[in-house]
């Protein structure tokens, strides 16, 4: 080769390199610009995030209120519908009483005044154990005072009987198994 050639070739080196290397550094600046945003444009994304944060946020606290009243608006209709299915159940036998208050003032027979008076007392017992509520057994039992309320206590008759209950002046009632009334007892000492 001759020497023009040569020069004229690494010239042309010369050029392809710093072509090469321009268009590398070309290629980082856009890289750079792509990758890193200017403050602005950060602050913008970052105002532009908080704002839909902020929505949902409120979004989410108002459906939670909703959620809040709706729930207690149901409590309270839940209530209501309780007590009134209660009474309602309760109807019969009120009719029955104003029966046998009637029949007092007509009929001179006690005997079957009273008949009519247990089969309605009988009537209203079934209904309140049906609703979960029952009568506590006390009489003899040992004094607990989750469940009864001592009124007095009484010298105990014999040895067996102390610490127990001896006599029941208020019955004692229960709903599933939760204390409705203690019942007022008369404990042996």
């Amino acid at each position: 080769m001759s020497k023009k050639e040569d020069i004229k070739n690494e010239e042309t080196v010369e050029e392809i390199t710093e072509t090469a290397e321009n268009g590398a550094c070309a290629e980082e600046t856009a890289e750079e610009q792509q990758v890193e945003p200017t403050p602005e444009e950060h602050i913008a994304t970052l105002e532009a995030e908080l704002e839909k944060e902020k929505r949902e946020y409120m979004f989410l606290m108002a459906e939670f209120d909703n959620f809040r009243k709706r729930t207690l608006r149901e409590k309270a209709e839940i209530i209501q519908n309780g007590a009134e299915n209660a009474m309602r159940n309760i109807l019969p036998i009120i009719d029955d009483f104003d029966r046998a208050i009637q029949a007092t003032t007509t009929s001179e027979d006690v005997a079957a005044v009273r008949e009519g008076v247990e089969l309605i007392y009988n009537k209203f017992i079934k209904y309140l154990e049906s609703n979960g509520v029952k009568e506590m057994i006390t009489t003899g039992e040992n004094f607990d005072a989750d469940i009864h309320e001592a009124v007095t206590t009484f010298p105990a008759p014999s040895e067996d009987l102390k610490g127990k209950i001896i006599d029941t002046v208020q019955k004692g009632y229960s709903i599933n198994d939760k204390v409705l009334r203690h019942a007022k007892v008369v404990v042996g000492q």
